[in-house]
């Protein structure tokens, strides 16, 4: 755990959260620049950088807990749907290097867009793709 990881600054409660949920492996807390009404950090306690770096074990729990969450802010808060949203890397805009999910609940009219904006792509691409992709998929 490095000392500068933000984090894990909060895990040692070095740094102040509103923490939400923990148990021995996560903790989810909310986040300080909110999109929306309980918008959480989940994230594990250990420090992974990111998604190619976190065990599946952790990974696991951490979705589980989204699915928990999302269940409560559904009754507590109101929500209405859903997002849960995840960035690995500086080209995905990670800005925080350890790994973490945001589930932003949504509600009625919050004119969030937090979608991506699609590009054309021809069947021969995506067949040229898929084939890149199964020669390296592990069963």
């Amino acid at each position: 755990m490095g000392g500068s990881c933000k984090f894990c600054r909060i895990v040692k409660r070095l740094e102040p959260s509103w923490t939400v949920y923990e148990d021995e492996l996560v903790m989810a807390f909310l986040d300080i620049n909110p999109a929306s009404i309980g918008h959480t950090l989940i994230i594990p306690k250990k420090h992974y950088e990111n998604i190619y770096d976190i065990s599946e074990k952790e990974l696991k729990r951490v979705i589980v807990i989204a699915k928990r969450l999302a269940g409560v802010y559904r009754e507590a808060l109101g929500a209405s749907g859903v997002n849960i949203l995840h960035a690995s890397g500086r080209d995905a805009q990670q800005d925080v290097f350890h790994f973490h999910i945001h589930l932003v609940p949504r509600y009625k009219n919050d004119e969030l867009n937090l979608w991506y904006r699609t590009k054309p792509i021809s069947k021969a691409e995506l067949s040229q793709i898929t084939q890149k992709i199964r020669q390296h998929v592990k069963r």
